[in-house]
């Protein structure tokens, strides 16, 4: 077997329209069909495609989206949540949204939807309310994600540990129902990836490989003390992680994911993302 290497186009972030207070507006914005051509260039297996970046959700534009992603040859995930998602389980409004995105991801042809149960936002609030709620939620969409054969993904959103996934994802019990395993999130939270990836493999149906560096000047107590830089230059263990779910037989996307740019990358998003994309390919071949 050999590991997939992807892109998550939140990587462009800035160039769809999101653009963090620290961040300047850059001067031309990418469509999805620019971003797709682009992971193409760069001979990536796949995207994951962040659904606040789609312009529609109409049933026609869908299938056109599935038959560029098939035209192209990629494994595609659909991503549902950013940011807050159900927002520790206190947003019940967002229930039937996310139940309603599985039609979505499967109408693109994807098996895996990520989906966001919580966020930094709450990483504060009480764990074991949020998770409580959360269960019952997953597990009333995890019903419709078996019916439609879409595994839900839930991921490691800078709110929870790798305890505290384990114990969600062992409530909800569901063949369908496992984690995105983002590298940096966990970082983040001082949970050693590779201690979280030993408890966590098993249940991994896609991941965000992001690497982080400190930045430079930045409280430790702001979420990008933490910033992104490309694959390889940071302090995650990327290859151990790589040769774990080598050898867990994972069927996913690697798929690079940068959020806050490390200000020595700042504004280079496209040259990082390509410098990712490279190390992961160069990693999997030789794993």
């Amino acid at each position: 077997m050999t590991l997939k290497v992807g892109i998550d186009n939140y990587s462009y972030h800035r160039f769809f329209g999101e653009v963090y207070p620290q961040q300047e507006t850059p001067d031309q914005q990418m469509t999805i069909e620019e971003f797709l051509k682009r992971a193409k260039e760069l001979g990536v297996d796949g995207v994951s495609l962040e659904s606040c970046f789609i312009k529609s959700f109409d049933p026609g534009y869908l299938a056109e989206l599935k038959i560029t992603l098939d035209d192209l040859g990629f494994d595609r995930v659909w991503a549902w949540g950013h940011p807050d998602g159900l927002e520790g389980g206190k947003n019940e409004a967002m229930l039937p949204d996310m139940i309603e995105h599985i039609s979505y991801a499967k109408a693109i042809g994807a098996e895996v939807m990520r989906v966001v149960g919580s966020s930094l936002a709450f990483r504060f609030d009480p764990h074991g309310p949020q998770l409580e709620k959360l269960t019952k939620m997953f597990k009333e969409a995890v019903k419709v994600a078996e019916e439609m054969n879409i595994k839900l993904a839930v991921e490691n959103h800078f709110d929870f540990d790798s305890d505290e996934f384990l114990a969600l994802i062992e409530e909800v019990g569901s063949p369908y129902f496992g984690l995105t395993f983002d590298t940096g999130n966990f970082t983040r939270l001082l949970d050693e990836p590779v201690k979280a990836m030993e408890k966590l493999g098993k249940y991994v149906y896609a991941t965000h490989v992001k690497d982080l560096k400190i930045t430079p000047n930045t409280p430790a107590d702001e979420w990008f003390f933490f910033s992104s830089v490309p694959v390889g230059d940071g302090y995650v263990n990327i290859p151990e992680l790589a040769r774990m779910l080598e050898g867990l037989n994972y069927q996913g996307l690697l798929a690079v994911e940068l959020d806050f740019a490390h200000p020595e990358y700042a504004g280079q998003e496209d040259a990082a993302v390509e410098k990712s994309v490279k190390y992961l390919q160069k990693l999997v071949s030789e794993i």
